[in-house]
């Protein structure tokens, strides 16, 4: 009898599983989108916890560290939030401007690398997995010449954060 309740009560807690499972799938069956709050905390470290991350991608390929750069930031802050005005990823602002003419607003004197752009619901470490996966993005942050990196981001109301990367020397 003891074993009979045992089986019925773990029957039970996989049909509560399976619920919890259900509660959490969009009806194309792919995971519900986890929004990640960027809190104040958040905002001071992830500059710091995505440069580590990068420059340990650079070593382990091979390539010199990067440091941050406050004018490379600026030009990326002000991509997100262009990105999110016109509510669509891309390399291209709403005035028609290229990343080399965001830079040269912000007064950078160097060389562009690249830029990486996402629009997600991840965090700023999900989102570098994420480049890292894709062959343009992976080849502009190890690029060998890249020495500078701006990092920035918009985080809309919804949850939806709107990254951009930019590396340069």
């Amino acid at each position: 009898m003891l074993h009979r309740r045992a089986m019925i009560g773990m029957g039970l807690l996989s049909l509560a599983a399976c619920s919890t499972r259900a509660a959490s799938t969009r009806p194309d069956g792919l995971p519900t989108p986890t929004v990640y709050r960027i809190s104040e905390r958040d905002a001071a470290e992830i500059p710091f916890r995505f440069l580590e991350s990068v420059n340990t991608l650079r070593q382990a390929a091979g390539v010199g560290a990067v440091t941050l750069d406050v004018q490379l930031n600026a030009a990326a802050a002000t991509h997100s939030r262009d990105m999110a005005v016109q509510n669509r990823p891309w390399h291209f602002g709403s005035d028609g401007s290229s990343p080399i003419d965001r830079l040269n607003r912000v007064g950078f004197v160097g060389t562009l690398v690249g830029q990486a752009i996402s629009e997600t619901y991840e965090t700023e470490l999900e989102t570098l997995g994420a480049w890292m996966q894709q062959g343009d993005s992976r080849a502009i942050i190890l690029d060998r010449q890249a020495t500078k990196i701006g990092l920035a981001w918009f985080q809309e109301e919804s949850g939806k954060i709107w990254w951009t990367l930019v590396l340069a020397y």
